[in-house]
């Protein structure tokens, strides 16, 4: 079977993109696994199918790196709705449904390959928080721990070390290391599903910029990741957190055919 992909990438977590509409992509973990591979697939963080959904414009089926299913990822929703626009399934604006639920975005710029996108999420759940440790949820589950210099953190082991944590052992957790200074962010984060740090995580730069609200105040930011920058906004009623937005650039990376 020749499977016809585009590859996208937000702020450098990438992704490859399936028109699946005609739900003939045979889903298996060994098939995404293989596809995401860096030295014998494609090469990407996760993949996205485009299905159909009653009602929507189209649904987000999401995939991570090894296969597993995923609940949402910001950055990827940002990046569908590039390629659905890029396909002519929407024009510069969608209500799309995903498995945490309805999402809507629109397009604000579009460069031809690259586009900005404005990405509205659910609204969060809080878990706990404490003086510099905040966990909630953003559409996926996060751990926003603030230190003094995320650059100083053994990311790997220090990550995976929260994120198999008893207290997260039934569904696993993302783990943000956040500093804010001069009112705007800068996050590395730990990514399950991936198993590793990836360059930028939406939903992470999310959960950390509420966390940052309800630690220092603010219902914006701009935020800083090795991929590039971000802007998170939402509006704030005591430590209840609503219209919550993630905008920044899904770029079209290259197209092509692979064997499968």
């Amino acid at each position: 079977m020749t499977l016809q992909f585009s590859k996208y990438e937000g702020t450098g977590n990438d992704f490859i993109m399936i028109d699946d509409r005609k739900l003939q992509f045979p889903v298996s973990e060994d098939l995404i696994s293989k596809l995401c591979d860096r030295h014998f697939g494609i090469g990407a963080d996760g993949v996205l199918l485009v299905q159909h959904s009653e009602g929507y414009d189209f649904g987000m089926n999401y995939f991570n790196s090894d296969g597993s299913p995923a609940t949402f990822c910001g950055n990827g929703g940002r990046c569908i709705t590039a390629f659905a626009h890029q396909k002519g399934i929407i024009g510069s604006t969608c209500r799309f449904m995903a498995a945490d639920g309805i999402h809507h975005a629109q397009i604000s710029e579009n460069n031809g390959s690259v586009m900005i996108v404005e990405l509205e999420l659910q609204d969060p759940v809080i878990y706990s928080m404490d003086k510099n440790s905040y966990y909630l949820n953003t559409g996926t589950y996060h751990v926003v721990k603030f230190v003094d210099n995320p650059d100083d953190i053994e990311i790997i082991e220090t990550g995976r070390e929260i994120r198999y944590d008893a207290r997260y052992e039934t569904h696993g957790t993302n783990v943000n290391f956040a500093k804010l200074l001069k009112k705007e962010l800068y996050v590395r984060t730990y990514e399950k599903g991936v198993e590793d740090e990836t360059l930028s995580c939406g939903t992470g730069v999310t959960a950390s910029a509420i966390a940052a609200s309800l630690k220092y105040g603010g219902d914006s930011f701009y935020v800083n990741t090795a991929g590039g920058r971000l802007f998170v906004s939402f509006k704030r009623m005591g430590d209840t957190i609503k219209n919550v937005k993630l905008t920044g650039p899904a770029k079209l990376v290259f197209e092509g055919t692979i064997e499968i």
